[in-house]
């Protein structure tokens, strides 16, 4: 699907600091360079930003296989718009985090995913009580279920920072809404959830 498929192949097998040969040159230079059509420049930046972008479209789709698509679309944008990537409005970091998410929240709205992902849910430890870590799976099966049902926005506000651990600045940013937006969004967020997990002890 997307032109940097080898480089992200690579990038799951060494990462790209034991490589060196590749050149240490800032975001904004290799962007500079892709601009004008540098494509090793631009494997570069898919080999340092991929882990992130495929970590926010996960947690946002709870899909590996469309988060993997989405990311893919990510640098593929990215690619074909270097040259309007401009460092004095935000690091590189930050563009590629609102072309994914923006991305991610469209591709949860063609595809609402049908149920939650296994490996969003942390196991309990087996030397606890055997009880209580049946509750912990319980509770977090159906945590992950209603995450799995939120409105696209909602999710990614979630994801964004509680998993993400964004600030609020950062992520009212990459979701193109004000910090204000940004808490209430959550607020209802958690109002919704809370009253679909009521019962539940946590």
């Amino acid at each position: 699907m997307s032109l940097f498929s080898n480089c992200i192949r690579e990038s799951r097998t060494k990462p790209p600091s034991l490589d060196r040969n590749r050149p240490a040159a800032s975001d904004e230079t290799l962007m500079a360079w892709a601009a004008v059509g540098d494509r090793l420049a631009f494997e570069e930046v898919v080999l340092r930003h991929l882990a992130r972008v495929h970590a926010i479209a996960g947690r946002i789709l709870n899909d590996n296989d469309h988060a993997e698509d989405v990311a893919q679309e990510t640098f593929l944008r990215a690619w074909q718009q270097a040259a309007r990537f401009d460092a004095n409005r935000g690091q590189l970091g930050a563009w590629l985090n609102r072309i994914v998410t923006n991305l991610a929240i469209d591709a949860l709205r063609r595809h609402r995913p049908g149920e939650p992902l296994e490996d969003a849910m942390e196991l309990p430890d087996p030397a606890c009580d055997p009880e209580a870590a049946l509750a912990v799976v319980q509770r977090d099966t159906r945590l992950a279920a209603a995450i799995a049902e939120l409105p696209g926005r909602q999710r990614a506000a979630i994801a964004l920072v509680y998993d993400q651990g964004f600030a609020g600045a950062e992520a009212a940013e990459m979701l193109g809404v004000s910090i204000r937006a940004l808490e209430g969004l959550l607020r209802r967020t958690r109002h919704l959830l809370n009253a679909r997990l009521r019962g539940v002890k946590p």
